[in-house]
């Protein structure tokens, strides 16, 4: 049975009212975006809420980050400080999860993404919210992995030490309970 990929009225004010009072208090992270166009926007992708609110409820504290002029969308990142709480444990992708013979995660981050309808943040991506703030001081979040590196069995996970952000490289079955996932979504 799949998750109803939609919000109840007062599912969807709860929401807007954490998203709303998020922005507010963030303001750095999207200078000259306007809430009243970020709300129309949500307003009229019903699916996209839906995705807003998983990634809330799995920790990712997601904030809009930036707005693509050539499409109009907003962009939207996991803003939490660590890597999202209820994301983590997960290796990093459905063939790393097939491929562990005992002691499987319940999940893998790729295929959790997928099913909340949203991407994980590439390196760059990663890099350009670490610019906002910092973020995953205690904790390590995977990255999209290019092909090259998954073919070989790894893939690639970021955190922030030392007051620099750090590119690291692992099995991609390997899970660890420090290290979830960060998403994006375009609206």
């Amino acid at each position: 049975m799949g998750k109803k990929k939609s919000l109840s009225p007062g599912q969807r004010e709860e929401l807007l009212k954490v998203l709303k009072a998020r922005f507010d208090k963030n303001m750095k992270r999207h200078n000259g975006i306007e809430w009243a166009k970020v709300h129309a926007k949500l307003e009229a992708n019903p699916e996209k809420l839906w995705s807003l609110d998983d990634m809330e409820t799995t920790g990712g504290e997601p904030d809009v980050v930036g707005h693509d002029k050539k499409t109009g969308e907003y962009i939207f990142y996991d803003c939490s400080a660590e890597s999202p709480a209820g994301r983590r444990s997960v290796c990093y992708d459905g063939e790393a999860l097939a491929s562990r013979k005992e002691h499987k995660p319940k999940n893998s981050a790729m295929e959790m993404a997928a099913t909340m309808g949203i991407e994980i943040l590439t390196e760059e991506q990663y890099r350009e919210l670490q610019q906002l703030g910092e973020f995953d001081t205690k904790t390590s979040s995977w990255v999209k992995t290019p092909a090259a590196i998954r073919e070989l069995g790894g893939a690639l996970f970021c955190d922030r030490r030392f007051n620099h952000v750090f590119t690291y490289h692992n099995g991609a079955e390997s899970y660890y309970a420090a290290r979830a996932f960060r998403g994006s979504l375009r609206v």
